[in-house]
Parts: C-alpha cells; sequence; structure tokens
C-alpha cells in the first residue's frame, strides 16, 4: 500500500516486523552450540539464507531505496549491519575478485581475438570487391514482346523497373498547343 493509504496498523505492523527481523539478526552466536563442520552454515548463515529465499532481502532494499519509505532508514540500516555482523571486509570485497574475475577477463580476451577476427574477414572481403561500381545493371530480352521488326525487346534497365515498361519509354510525348 501506499504510505497515504496506509492506516496506523499497518505502520505498527512494518514496524514491529522490522524489529522482530533486527532482534532475530541481533542474537549472538553461540560456539558451544554451533560446533559443525569446517565449512558449515553457521545459524546466522541461514537465518540470513533463510531471509533471502522469503524475499525479505528485497523488501529491505525497496525500503531503504524508497524515497516516500523514510521513515524505516534507521531500522533497515541497523539490520544490515547486522546481516553483516560477522563478516571480514576483505573477505567480502575479495568475493567479486576471485575465479569471476578470471573469468571476466577471459570472456573480455576471447571476445577481442572475435572482434580481431571479425575485422580481418571485413578487410579480406573489401579488398576482393573492384573499387568502383559498374552501373551496368545488364540487359535481358522480353521474350513475347516484339520490338520493331520480328526480334525480341531488348530492355536495358534493372529488372526492378521491368514492371513500368511500356513501347513509349524514352519517348518525348507530342506537345498540344495551348489553344487547341
Amino acid at each position: 500500500q501506499d504510505w497515504e493509504q496506509r492506516q496506523e496498523e499497518d505502520t505498527l505492523l512494518i514496524e514491529r516486523i522490522l524489529l522482530l527481523i533486527r532482534n532475530v539478526l541481533h542474537v549472538p552466536p553461540d560456539p558451544t552450540e554451533e560446533q559443525g563442520v569446517d565449512g558449515d552454515a553457521s545459524v546466522h548463515d541461514r537465518v540470513l539464507w533463510a531471509l533471502h529465499i522469503s524475499g525479505m532481502d528485497d523488501l529491505l532494499k525497496f525500503l531503504a531505496s524508497a524515497q516516500v519509505e523514510q521513515q524505516w532508514g534507521l531500522h533497515v540500516l541497523e539490520i544490515i549491519s547486522l546481516m553483516f555482523r560477522d563478516q571480514n571486509p576483505e573477505e567480502l570485497a575479495a568475493l567479486g575478485q576471485g575465479p569471476v574475475g578470471a573469468e571476466h577477463r577471459e570472456d573480455t580476451q576471447e571476445l577481442e581475438m572475435l572482434r580481431q577476427r571479425e575485422l580481418a574477414e571485413k578487410r579480406a572481403r573489401a579488398l576482393q570487391r573492384p573499387c568502383r561500381h559498374s552501373r551496368f545493371g545488364g540487359s535481358y530480352v522480353l521474350q513475347g514482346l516484339k520490338s520493331i521488326g520480328d526480334r525480341d525487346v531488348a530492355f536495358h534497365k534493372g529488372l526492378h523497373n521491368l514492371k513500368s515498361y511500356s513501347h513509349d519509354l524514352g519517348k518525348e510525348p507530342q506537345r498540344v498547343p495551348r489553344q487547341r
């Protein structure tokens, strides 16, 4: 709902949900309870995954970025800071640089090679073509149409002009004096 259509109960419900999320994320980790295998997701990570699966992270991003929802900004900021509570900033920054960065460089090199090959093919095709365009469109014999005499008509224009062909093509029409 738009903020104009919300009633007081809706506003309180939104605030309570945000406070519930904040309180769930605020629970400190208990190392004695979380004795799992190395690389196993902690309780905090599983809660974050559940928030992601439910779509709550998208709602939080919307609340953080929407101009009309500024009243929830501090709650969302606190939730986001609790989401990144146990994370090392260097590890987070390196996540986008790892194999994905190498794949990006590989893809860029491959695209550049393809581009160079395409340009070389284009240059080779340009060298194979003659420099000047021949205006000669060809001569065609129209079978079934007789010209002067018993021969078929020879047509010296392009085939796209064939529909507009008449025997008077190229002849000047006779002028009729203005007074007649």
